[in-house]
């Protein structure tokens, strides 16, 4: 069947409005937000249902086509791109947007997988309650594509990575079947955990169409604090005193260098310089509660008494208003941006065990040192949970094609540090198009040959997200 008698099957089946086959109006859809892959679809499928989806998918294996879910787009290793393939098809799920019930009772919300994440945590907040999955694009990203990458951002510490907040998933198989696991239950010991396999799965095993998610209480009450360190190994010691000290309430713990704060002053509007000088790295925490903000308050000053006191930091400042707090995480929130005005960069998402943190971060920079002395490391992330964005730019008055002519060999530094160190090469944002060749390089051969039968068992006829993860 040719790609034109096949795209007209579709959308005698499904209806017009839901296949997209013009150039113009598939063009949108080929590329991914960085602008680092590019590729081909026949079609463009935006299903109002899960028996929607489930028969575009059921009529897709039936003709050995290829399906490419795409959720809100904000992924950065090419993980919802269509590769070179004509017969594409690109599946959105972005007419999907119903919250089907929120239980605060139970502190369960069940919502299609077209949900904008942020749309999601406004939800639960208007219902009293906490979706604690919070990350840069959350206004952008959706639930679906969230739990097919795993994500993980800023709160992590305290609830962890996306998976940990689900109870219950509904998907679609590449045979048109429907995956009914949309349970709210919080015990289940009936078998084998089949939601998990999907989750993190980016696309290749089947399609989210709905998850069933845990809510929390509301923690309205909040105070940050900004305070200088000298040293990946000082960060470490005074995180090991805020777990001790603040438990749970510990919400946010987030490093970046003095590197990071003079790129953010240079490149954003809005920011303020955070202390009298400056210093070699940063922590912002952030702590939390449901109630009693003079409590937090006392606790978060004494045991920041306590840090200087221990010379765990060398300043220290505390939010004492929503507009201070805004400001300093604003510190951290704008490294991302004020790197891509700074021009083309590489990224490296990876995690490590959060102790070797530091001997990593002397090793890493000593290898890339000697393949270019005058390469600018910028390093930030989510240091309590192990997870660091160790990106680099070219050296000042290079040309823009540095990062191109000298990815592949400061990528291959990076990830096999972390490799060394027992680390991931992807902490939360998949493997995609980007880190396929590392992935298959660095993982276990069991784990390998695992993964391959597994995929064979769901999508038999190979049609889930060709090119992608395995």
């Amino acid at each position: 069947m040719s790609d034109t008698d096949f795209s007209l099957q579709l959308r005698n089946a499904l209806g017009p409005d839901v296949v997209l086959t013009e150039a113009a109006a598939i063009e949108p859809w080929l590329s991914d937000w960085r602008g680092l892959y590019r590729g081909h679809a026949q079609a463009v499928l935006r299903p109002r249902t899960t028996a929607e989806v489930a028969q575009a998918l059921a009529l897709c294996q039936a003709a050995g086509v290829p399906v490419v879910p795409r959720g809100g787009n904000t992924g950065l290793c090419g993980g919802a791109t269509p590769d070179g393939g004509a017969a594409n098809v690109v599946l959105s799920l972005d007419r999907m947007t119903a919250v089907r019930s929120i239980d605060t009772i139970a502190n369960t919300m069940v919502a299609e997988a077209g949900c904008i994440l942020g749309n999601l945590r406004r939800a639960a907040q208007e219902a009293g309650r906490l979706l604690p999955l919070s990350l840069a694009a959350e206004d952008s990203s959706q639930i679906g594509g969230n739990l097919a990458t795993n994500a993980g951002g800023v709160n992590v510490v305290r609830y962890g990575m996306a998976r940990e907040l689900v109870l219950g998933i509904e998907a679609v198989l590449p045979t048109g079947e429907i995956f009914n696991g949309l349970r709210t239950l919080r015990k289940d010991n009936t078998g084998y955990d089949l939601k998990q396999l999907l989750i993190g799965s980016e696309g290749t095993l089947g399609v989210i169409t709905a998850v069933a998610l845990r809510l929390y209480p509301r923690t309205d009450v909040r105070s940050v604090v900004l305070a200088a360190v000298e040293s990946p190994k000082q960060a470490l010691e005074l995180y090991e005193l805020l777990f001790q000290r603040c438990g749970a309430r510990l919400q946010a713990y987030e490093f970046f260098t003095g590197d990071c704060v003079d790129l953010v002053l240079a490149h954003a509007q809005g920011v303020q310089e955070p202390f009298a000088q400056r210093y070699p790295a940063y922590v912002l925490m952030e702590l939390a509660d449901t109630s009693d903000e003079a409590a937090l308050n006392q606790l978060l000053e004494t045991v920041v008494g306590e840090a200087l006191e221990r010379e765990l930091c060398l300043d220290a400042a505390v939010s004492a208003s929503l507009a201070q707090l805004q400001a300093l995480w604003k510190l951290r929130e704008e490294i991302s941006e004020a790197q891509r005005a700074d021009g083309p960069h590489l990224k490296h998402d990876v995690s490590l065990p959060i102790e070797r943190i530091p001997e990593f971060m002397v090793t890493a920079e000593a290898r890339l040192r000697e393949l270019d002395p005058s390469v600018r490391p910028f390093i930030f992330g989510h240091f309590g949970d192990g997870n660091l964005h160790y990106n680099l730019s070219r050296p000042a008055g290079a040309p823009r094609e540095w990062a191109a002519e000298k990815g592949a060999a400061v990528t291959d530094i990076v990830l096999d540090e972390v490799h060394r160190y027992g680390g991931s090469i992807s902490a939360e944002h998949g493997i995609g198009q980007l880190k396929r060749e590392h992935f298959l390089h660095t993982k276990d051969p069991l784990e390998l040959r695992l993964m391959r039968d597994i995929k064979r068992v769901f999508d038999p006829a190979g049609i889930m997200n060709p090119g992608k993860l395995l």
